[in-house]
């Protein structure tokens, strides 16, 4: 090694390294060279893998935070869909009453408490964002109607739903129950 490529600084090193020779020199600046290369690359390999990690650790989170809000908001979907029922059948008793009888002091209490009670059951739907599905002379939409059957009709229009056998419901944003329907068809 000539002595412009000798390193040049701390006097002591300089003094050491007076009698080593050059070829032996070259060799061991070579090795450390190689072996620094090495631990730059370990350490930029170690840092991508730490970047990645914390990458992964935050689309774990916002996964997790997610699950934990659909779960809070939908954790009464099966309950709701159990008591859906329960509000059918106060709706078929009240539809059953005839008019005439809804005026008879007998029954007109009854015909009260049934009727408050379905108001009741709407209210706490509402406050859980159970929502009914708007179906009567909409088009048919197939995420949140099921067609049941086909009846021809020159009044409307193709695929519009004239009657609705069974109402929707969402919870939310999802659907819980589909309106079954009946939808118009061109006359035969």
């Amino acid at each position: 090694m000539s002595e412009d490529k000798k390193p040049q600084g701390d006097p002591a090193v300089d003094a050491e390294l007076a009698g080593v020779p050059d070829d032996l020199l070259d060799k061991q600046t070579d090795k450390l060279g190689d072996a620094l290369d090495r631990l730059r690359d370990d350490l930029e390999a170690a840092r991508q893998e730490v970047l990645y990690a914390k990458a992964e650790t935050q689309n774990v989170r916002r996964r997790l935070e997610k699950d934990i809000t659909d779960a809070r908001a939908y954790a009464a979907t099966g309950f709701a869909r159990d008591i859906l029922s329960v509000s059918d059948n106060l709706a078929r008793a009240l539809d059953a009453v005839p008019a005439d009888l809804r005026e008879d002091d007998r029954l007109k209490n009854l015909v009260a408490g049934i009727e408050a009670t379905a108001r009741e059951i709407e209210k706490v739907f509402g406050m859980h964002g159970i929502s009914r599905i708007a179906a009567k002379g909409l088009p048919l939409d197939p995420n949140q109607h099921q067609a049941m059957l086909e009846v021809p009709s020159a009044d409307a229009e193709p695929g519009t739903v004239l009657q609705e056998l069974q109402p929707g419901y969402m919870i939310k944003d999802r659907l819980l129950r589909p309106a079954m329907v009946a939808v118009a068809k061109k006359p035969d």
